[in-house]
């Protein structure tokens, strides 16, 4: 992913400067609410989770970022000192990551 240190970037702004959830249940009633603007899978994310995170953001027009990271990268990347397969941005704050959503392939 060519994106990678500018995504990086817009997470760890939108962690500090805007409002996030992780955690597959809280994620999946976000998006199942509308209330999510973006999700972000981490790659190595169970796929029966990908999938169906897939489904319900296609149902809501909920843009969907495949992270090239391991769960463990991505909790480290929002200060989390444990393991985060997917997160939702309900703010984004500061961040760009909505504009940067738009740039990345889902199939990545």
């Amino acid at each position: 992913m060519a994106l990678k240190p500018e995504l990086i970037r817009a997470l760890q702004l939108a962690a500090r400067t805007g409002s996030i959830e992780y955690g597959v249940r809280r994620v999946v009633k976000l998006v199942l609410r509308g209330n999510a603007k973006l999700v972000v899978i981490a790659r190595n994310t169970p796929p029966e989770v990908k999938r169906d995170l897939e489904y319900y953001a296609k149902l809501g027009n909920i843009h969907i970022i495949v992270f090239d990271g391991t769960n463990i990268e991505l909790g480290a990347i929002i200060g989390r000192p444990h393991s985060v397969s997917v997160l939702a941005i309900i703010d984004p704050g500061q961040s760009n990551i909505l504009d940067l959503a738009t740039k990345v392939d889902i199939s990545e």
